[in-house]
C-alpha cells in the first residue's frame, strides 16, 4: 500500500548517508534494502533479476544522490521515495516480497510520466516474458490527452522463491479529475468483464461520494500469477470499523468478525479520522458479479507513537493467525539500523486479505525512509496491551 498524503522532508535525516557516511544514490539505497529483505525472508528470484529490474524501473533516478532530495513529490512513500516494500505472510506458506516503483517519478508532466512508465513496463515484460495487453485494453481511460493527477503509472513486482515475479500495474482513476473517477472505474471493470459487479460495489463500498469514499487506484495483474486479477482501491475518510466490516460483506463467505478484530488491533481505535482506511476489492474469472477477494489496509503509522508499537501490533495479528514473527523482525532489521522507537513510519500499513478460494493473508508495508525519518508521535492516551513490548 502507499502514502495517501504529504509529509514534511528533513534533508538532515541520517537516511541520506551510507554506512561509511559517504553519499549514496537512490538506486543503491533501494537495492540494498531489497536484497536485504529478500534474504531476510528467504526469497531468491531466478537469476538475481529483481535488483536489476528495480534499477531499470527507476531509470535515471536510480543514479540520483539521496542528498539531492527526492526526484519529485511522489506519494508512493511518505518521504517521497518513489518506492515501497512489503512482506506478505500467506497462511501455511513461505513469505513473499513485493516492491512498488513509480518509473516516471522524475517526469515533469502526467503525459511524460505515463510514457516513461509504459516504456519501463515494456522492458520488464520483455525480460520476464509477459504481455502488456491488459493495460492496452484501458489505455484511453487512464492515459487521456488532458490527464491530471499526482501519478500516471506504478509498477509492482511480487517476488517469490525460484520463479518469475508476478507484475502488477497501478493506474489512476482520477486522471480525468476526482469527479469522474467512479465512472472511469466502472468502465474499466466493464472492459475486463466485471460490469455486473459495479452496482453492489458502489452501494456498499463507495456510497458517500469522492469526499468520503475515493477511488484511488485501479490495479491490473500481469505476468506469472495463478489467477490474474483486477483490483479496485477505495480510500474511506472518517471511517469506522463497522463501516469496514460492511464493505467486507461484499465478499461471499468473508468473515466480518475476523476483519473487525484485525482492524481494532492494528489501529487501536473504532474511528479512523487521520489517514484513511483503504479497501481493495479484487475480481477474477471465478465470479463476474462479486469480488473474489477483499483486503483492508490499516495505515498503522498514523495511529501509533513509533515503529516499536507498530511492530508489536503487526506481530500480534501475525501470531493470531498462526504465523511466525521472525521473518518480520529480520525484514525490519534489513531495512534500517535505527531503533524502532526512534521514529514512526517504517511500517506504513498492515493489511488483511480475505479470499473466497484461499486462506487469509497478512501483509506488512515498509517505507524506504530514503529522505526522512519521522520523529515519534507524542501519545495521547495510555498504550493498549498490543502496544507494549
Amino acid at each position: 500500500m502507499t502514502s495517501t498524503g504529504p509529509s514534511q522532508l528533513n534533508s538532515s535525516s541520517p537516511a541520506a548517508a551510507g554506512p561509511s557516511g559517504s553519499a549514496v544514490t537512490l538506486g543503491e539505497h533501494l537495492s540494498r534494502q531489497l536484497s536485504g529483505v529478500c534474504g531476510a525472508v528467504g526469497v531468491s528470484p531466478p537469476d538475481g533479476g529483481s535488483t536489476r529490474s528495480l534499477l531499470d524501473l527507476l531509470g535515471a533516478s536510480a543514479r540520483r544522490p539521496l542528498a539531492a532530495g527526492p526526484p519529485s513529490p511522489s506519494f508512493v512513500s511518505d518521504d517521497h521515495s518513489p518506492a515501497e516494500f512489503s512482506v506478505s505472510f500467506p497462511t501455511g506458506e513461505a513469505p513473499t516480497v513485493r516492491v512498488v516503483v513509480e518509473p516516471g517519478c522524475a517526469a515533469r508532466s502526467f503525459a511524460e510520466s505515463a510514457r516513461v512508465g509504459r516504456r519501463a513496463l515494456e522492458a520488464l515484460a520483455e525480460r520476464w516474458s509477459f504481455s502488456t495487453e491488459p493495460l492496452t485494453r484501458v489505455d484511453d481511460l487512464f492515459f487521456p490527452a488532458a490527464a491530471q493527477g499526482p501519478f500516471a503509472l506504478w509498477c509492482a513486482m511480487d517476488l517469490r522463491r525460484d520463479r518469475a515475479p508476478g507484475v502488477k500495474v497501478y493506474v489512476n482513476p482520477a486522471c480525468h479529475g476526482r469527479g469522474p473517477a467512479a465512472q472511469v472505474t466502472e468502465e474499466a471493470l466493464t472492459r475486463f468483464g466485471f460490469g455486473r459487479a459495479w452496482p453492489a460495489l458502489l452501494e456498499h463500498g463507495a456510497s458517500r461520494g469522492p469526499d468520503g469514499d475515493e477511488f484511488v487506484f485501479f490495479a491490473i495483474d500481469m505476468g506469472a500469477w495463478q489467477t490474474r486479477r483486477v483490483k479496485v482501491y477505495i480510500a474511506h475518510r472518517d471511517f469506522t470499523v463497522t463501516g469496514a466490516q460492511a464493505v467486507s460483506r461484499l465478499l461471499p463467505g468473508g468473515c466480518a468478525q475476523q476483519l473487525g478484530e484485525f482492524c481494532r488491533t492494528v489501529g487501536d481505535t473504532e474511528f479512523f479520522d487521520r489517514r484513511p482506511l483503504v479497501s481493495c476489492l479484487s475480481f477474477t474469472e471465478w465470479d463476474q458479479e462479486r469480488p473474489s477477494g477483499y483486503t483492508l489496509h490499516v495505515p498503522v503509522r498514523d495511529y501509533v507513537r513509533d515503529d516499536r508499537v507498530a511492530r508489536n501490533r503487526a506481530a500480534t495479528v501475525l501470531r493470531r493467525h498462526g504465523m511466525d514473527t521472525v521473518a518480520l523482525d529480520r525484514a525490519l532489521a534489513a531495512m534500517t539500523d535505527r531503533g524502532p522507537s526512534e521514529g514512526v513510519g517504517l511500517i506504513s500499513y498492515v493489511s488483511l486479505v480475505q479470499s473466497t478460494r484461499q486462506p487469509p493473508r497478512l501483509t506488512v508495508y515498509l517505507s524506504p525512509e530514503g529522505y526522512e525519518v519521522r520523529p515519534p508521535r507524542e501519545p495521547t492516551r495510555p498504550l493498549a496491551d498490543a502496544d507494549r513490548p
